[in-house]
């Protein structure tokens, strides 16, 4: 195969996978959640810097 040709049964077999697709779309609100999120941070800037510092090092 030169450049730019391609297989007719690869592209028949491209479009019969497409046509399966159809109708069975992601549903994204499925698991939304509402509520709120609170995070208690017992440590100063000073320190999570330090540690982020670390972690890049490692």
């Amino acid at each position: 195969m030169g450049f730019g040709s391609y297989d007719e049964s690869e592209q028949e077999r491209q479009q019969l996978d497409s046509d399966d697709a159809d109708g069975e779309g992601v549903e994204t609100e499925e698991n939304a959640h509402e509520g709120e999120v609170e995070y208690e941070i017992d440590a100063s800037n000073d320190e999570l810097l330090d540690k982020l510092q670390d972690i890049k090092g490692e």
